[in-house]
């Protein structure tokens, strides 16, 4: 992708424009010509362009007046179109989207609201580079209860969601327009005991409403978006914020946003579980971060700047339980850690002041720092009411390694009567300081001097969601997360539309048409610089293709949604070399595709076609010295290809909608390439949304390492759906595994090892995995279609499975007779809880003489675990339907959701819809 204008229109520049073409402008909205050109699905012209043989399906109306304003700041023609009223799934596309594309720029026209209050749910899709304004306080978005919103930009392109005087290049200011509203079925302490619930957001129309106990429920997901100039007050006590989050349930993903210029709050939470991460506000006139009504979500890496030129501002953050009964329940008790709050010298009706705890609310924060000038107000209080007095005593507030420093005099305020809070900042709590010296440069990151670094705790060990660090504040002093984004930090600026580069990018080469129509580049090599495959072409593999070396010149594949990559042959395959990354992020209606030349060309695709996908990182193996210096050759791939190391934290990108499809290639015996091949690949990774369907040997295969994954799909794969050795030591949830429906080839659902030389080589292999559907089928060769087989001294942390399957199939559960592996059965090294086996096999589990009691540990030493007799007592398709066993509880480990199933995929919830393959 490239931005086609690489410039901010300012006013003067706008001016500019116009007078060498001898003509005004005036941006007031009351001049705007809002006539329509088109309506949404009436046949009439594509977003303006004239051509009356095309059919718009695209959401809104193109409005001439806007696109004419918006063209001239811009110096190019750029089509306008407007969003209005409530946009529902008769309006979707076949998979529920409404997409707001980057070659469009979106105005907003009053109240626009995704979905109804939990009917007619689309959801939201924007694109990365998407620019949206509104023009008045009435203009703002609403994603409603059982909605979702995808908005997913990039560094390079964020989504900027602004005013009509921003794009345009005139006086943006705060309050210029209303801002966004997500709504969910999370708990708020306003609701009844009852958990129904349908309390009004403020700031929004009537009918705007959130509430309910679902609280890991997903509205979606957010990075890389940035919201300027918004928040409108309704009346007294009544705004719309910048992000305004009611009920909004933990499964929502949303990192890197920024607020800038809010004419009321920054982001404000009413109730509900949200996780974020890489959070900047700047510049809001009222507080920051507001959090109200039994809010306990989680935030790391938080930056609240008030505007650096003293103008209106409150405080970094104002927090409430309940103000009419502070000892409601849920309790508003938010976990945060890594927060920097500066402040300004703005003196008005409210100051600008650090952190208000009140009206009974809970906190837990660590590695916080309060700064700011000697004009600014109190930087630390706690309301003197009993309830919020009594949290400082009980742990319900706590902050640990913080630190306050602000110059004013002030840096805690308590009443007479009320706890001493700088004793108990100090003496009760553990790591804090008071200090006017703490080495902050003037963009508030530390100098390499700061006391802030290697001060901090480790707040993973804390809770799951946090990542370890060692340095108090949102930064580092190294790798600033605002770089290149943000409002401020280089990026943020409203520049264009988006449009796909003509022809094949950089770092590959055009070669013929792959089926006569569409552009085709190749990929040969080793390529050592950042490269972007973009939409509209093909991609061919030629030979091993490696994006960068061996941790040097380390490089960044980038893949854009709805890219088809191939290969032709066992040879074309692709490897992300330590130290490299790679960004493939589909999308549900638009994902990513490797698959084989035979299946581009000529819909013959069958396994083995090509090779697949090998990542590779610096994360352990027990095949590495004790040293941790490592080079290990991974599996099928050409010499120089390794992995391995100290890193378990390590990052080799991101996958999210990815198909991976006819693959494996065995070189030799024992020697094959996989689906997806993973060596050392470390948990900073992020995979989700992966299908791994006719692999000829295994769908994905794990050589150590510590990768998470979630919603897994492996179908028809003609070996083990999933293999693991070596010291793997990740988690996966909601897993599908089907094996093929015509009952050709294939092995074990699960087959895992530690390391067939020494069973008790560290460290072990003990992956995590829960929510896992495994239907064998009746293949009857070499090798059987079985279930779950443990070996080689490996552990299992194994919860919420099913496994199943017809009467010709294998055995479905079974350990290897070897010392290790039968201790592990003993000592909780290999758990198996909460799940059922309906194999129709009469061999739900195999055993050796002399070995544990299979089944007798499963069913009496386990819990929760149940043995039915037929598959359609558990799976209908691929649904789970089975109640003989009740879910696992993953309360405490935010990797896992805590579902009312067992089993990989609910008809309530059939995340595997719209974008994999084989699955009707």
């Amino acid at each position: 992708m490239e931005l086609k204008h690489l410039f901010q229109a300012s006013a003067i520049a706008t001016a500019l424009v116009l007078a060498g073409c001898g003509g005004d402008i005036n941006i007031s909205e009351g001049n705007i010509d809002n006539s329509v050109e088109n309506n949404y699905g009436n046949g009439g012209s594509d977003s303006g362009s004239g051509d009356s043989g095309d059919t718009d399906t695209a959401p809104g109306e193109v409005s001439s007046g806007l696109s004419s304003q918006v063209s001239t700041a811009f110096g190019s023609d750029v089509t306008v179109r407007v969003l209005s009223g409530r946009l529902t799934a008769d309006m979707a596309d076949d998979s529920g989207n409404i997409t707001l594309t980057n070659d469009t720029v979106w105005a907003l026209d009053g109240a626009v609201f995704f979905g109804n209050d939990n009917a007619d749910s689309v959801n939201l899709v924007i694109e990365e580079g998407t620019t949206i304004f509104g023009r008045s306080g009435n203009d703002y978005m609403v994603v409603s209860r059982g909605s979702t919103i995808e908005a997913n930009g990039t560094a390079a392109a964020p989504i900027i969601l602004t005013s009509i005087e921003d794009v345009v290049g005139g006086d943006a200011q705060p309050g210029q327009w209303g801002g966004l509203v997500m709504l969910g079925n999370a708990s708020s302490n306003q609701c009844p005991d009852t958990g129904a619930c349908s309390l009004q957001i403020e700031g929004a129309e009537e009918g705007a409403v959130f509430g309910g106990t679902d609280d890991t429920e997903s509205s979606g997901s957010i990075s890389y978006m940035v919201i300027k100039y918004s928040g409108f007050e309704i009346a007294p006590d009544n705004e719309l914020q910048g992000l305004t989050m009611g009920g909004v349930g933990s499964g929502t993903s949303i990192d890197h946003i920024q607020v800038h210029a809010s004419s009321d709050d920054g982001i404000e939470f009413f109730g509900g579980s949200p996780q974020l991460k890489y959070v900047l506000v700047t510049g809001a006139q009222d507080d920051s971060l507001d959090w109200d009504n039994g809010f306990t979500g989680k935030i790391q890496y938080a930056f609240l700047e008030h505007a650096t030129d003293d103008t209106d501002a409150n405080r970094g953050i104002e927090a409430d339980n309940d103000g009419s009964d502070p000892a409601n329940e849920p309790q508003s008790n938010p976990m945060i850690s890594n927060l920097t709050i500066i402040g300004n010298n703005f003196d008005g009706d409210d100051d600008s002041e650090g952190v208000y705890l009140r009206e009974g609310t809970g906190a837990q924060i660590y590695n916080m720092v309060v700064t700011g000038p000697a004009g600014m107000g109190e930087c630390f209080e706690v309301e003197n009411v009993t309830e919020s007095q009594a949290n400082l005593a009980d742990g319900t507030i706590t902050i640990q390694n913080s630190v306050m420093a602000c110059r004013n005099g002030e840096n805690f305020k308590n009443d007479d009567g009320a706890v001493d809070l700088e004793d108990w900042f100090l003496n009760t709590m553990t790591g804090n300081t008071v200090s006017e010296a703490i080495a902050l440069n003037a963009d508030g990151s530390p100098t390499s001097g700061s006391p802030l670094l290697g001060a901090g705790a480790d707040a993973s060990q804390i809770d799951g969601f946090f990542d370890a660090t060692d340095y108090i504040g949102a930064l580092d002093g190294v790798t600033d997360w605002r770089d290149g984004w943000a409002f401020g930090f280089g990026g943020g600026e409203v520049t264009g539309v988006v449009e796909s580069v003509d022809g094949c990018p950089a770092s590959t080469t055009e070669i013929d048409s792959v089926d006569g129509t569409t552009t085709t580049c190749q990929l040969t090599g080793r390529i050592t610089s950042d490269v972007t495959l973009t939409e509209g072409n093909m991609y061919a593999l030629s030979g091993a293709v490696f994006i960068g070396g061996d941790n040097t010149d380390s490089a960044t594949l980038t893949i854009e949604e709805g890219v088809t990559l191939y290969g032709a042959s066992g040879n074309d395959y692709l490897v992300i070399s330590r130290g490299s990354q790679i960004d493939a992020q589909g999308t549900a209606a638009n994902p990513i595709t490797f698959t084989s030349q035979a299946d581009v060309a000529s819909d013959a695709g069958e396994p083995g076609q090509w090779g697949g996908l090998v990542m590779l990182g610096n994360a352990p193996s027990n095949q590495c010295p004790e040293t941790g210096a490592c080079s290990l050759q991974i599996e099928g791939a050409e010499e120089g290809a390794v992995f391995g190391g100290t890193d378990t934290a390590d990052n080799s990108g991101t996958i999210r909608y990815v198909r991976i499809m006819h693959s494996g290639f065995e070189i030799a015996p024992d020697n094959e390439l996989q689906g997806l091949t993973m060596g050392g690949v470390g948990s900073g990774t992020d995979i989700s949304y992966v299908q791994i369907h006719k692999s000829s040997d295994d769908g994905v295969e794990f050589f150590g390492g510590n990768v998470d994954m979630k919603y897994v799909v492996l179908t028809d794969n003609q070996d083990d759906s999933i293999d693991w050795d070596n010291g793997f030591q990740g988690r996966m949830q909601y897993v599908l595994v089907r094996q093929a429906t015509d009952d050709s080839d294939a092995n074990r659902g699960i087959e895992a090892d530690n390391d067939g030389s020494d069973p008790a080589n560290q460290p072990q292999s003990n992956p995590t995995l829960s929510n896992v559907t495994i239907i064998g089928n009746n293949f009857d060769g070499d090798d059987d279609s079985e279930g779950v087989y443990l070996r080689e001294g490996t552990g299992a942390q194994l919860s919420n499975f099913i496994v199943t399957g017809p009467a010709g199939m294998g055995e479905c559960f079974e350990i290897e007779n070897v010392v290790e592996s039968q201790a592990n059965l003993t000592d909780g090294t290999t758990t198996f809880t909460n799940s059922v086996i309906a194999c129709e096999n009469d061999e739900n589990f195999k055993f050796d003489a002399g070995a544990t009691d299979l089944e007798n540990w499963f069913l009496n030493t386990m819990t929760g675990n149940a043995v039915v007799a037929t598959q359609a007592e558990v799976v209908s398709g691929i649904y789970s339907i089975t109640d003989a066993v009740t879910p696992k509880d993953w309360t405490g480990d935010t990797f896992f959701d805590n579902v009312d199933f067992v089993g990989a995929v609910s008809e309530d919830d059939d995340w595997t819809a719209g974008w994999t393959v084989g699955l009707e």
